[in-house]
């Protein structure tokens, strides 16, 4: 199979879609982030989900951007690069939770439960380093871009116009959960894994439309040598 611009910007948008639903998988029947919970396997694949979904929700903003960079602007780019370096930091912050903190549970209890801590909004005990600035880089590009990039799209209307305000919904109401501690925090997930489905879709959908598209319906009458008097 020839690779061509149609095939990428689909499977682009294939990544999203699973992404999307990689995302809300991961928050059906959570368990409270304990030192204990981090020890076991379950924590692991859910970990791995997240790591998954954040490699695939890049490569699907990526195509989304692609797809539509004339149209979405200055705002876009920006947007874009922002809720990249979210799931760029996203993905260290799992590979990390994957990898290290399963490792050192035992030896550095007090650590793991600190970056649990601020990980889930709350404040650590004691210095857990890098991972500070990492985890609100992460929140910063996940929150901000997410809220730009949804405006963004609304704008270029080339997507699902509800899902690009689904998404910027999602994006303020993450940021709300800092002011609304009661709230599960898990469900603010929803809204972001169905607006990434719904992008993801439209973004194949127009792809496979415009392939489907007969070559001259996409000459301009004012180009087509046949039209010329």
């Amino acid at each position: 199979m020839t690779v061509t611009t149609t095939h990428l910007t689909r499977a682009a948008g294939v990544a999203a879609a699973v992404g999307g639903l990689l995302f809300i998988a991961v928050q059906i029947k959570h368990p409270s982030l304990d030192v204990t919970f981090a020890t076991t396997t379950e924590w692991q694949v859910r970990e791995g989900m997240k790591v998954l979904f954040a490699g695939l929700s890049l490569v699907g903003i990526t195509g989304m951007y692609l797809r539509q960079v004339k149209q979405i602007g200055v705002l876009g780019l920006l947007a874009y690069l922002l809720l990249s370096v979210g799931y760029l930091a996203m993905m260290g912050v799992e590979v990390v939770g994957a990898v290290v903190l399963p490792a050192i549970a035992h030896s550095s209890p007090a650590y793991v439960a600190d970056v649990l801590a601020v990980a889930t909004g709350g404040h650590a005990s004691g210095d857990i380093g890098l991972m500070a600035p990492l985890i609100s880089v992460m929140g910063v590009g996940f929150i901000g871009g997410g809220l730009l990039f949804g405006i963004a799209l609304y704008r270029a209307n080339v997507l699902a116009r509800w899902a690009s305000v689904l998404l910027a919904g999602a994006a303020v109401a993450t940021a709300a959960r800092a002011v609304l501690p009661q709230l599960n925090e898990r469900l603010f997930a929803i809204p972001t894994g169905v607006a990434l489905i719904g992008l993801g879709y439209s973004l194949w959908r127009s792809q496979r439309l415009l392939a489907r598209q007969p070559a001259s319906a996409l000459v301009s009458p004012q180009l087509d040598p046949a039209g010329a008097k």
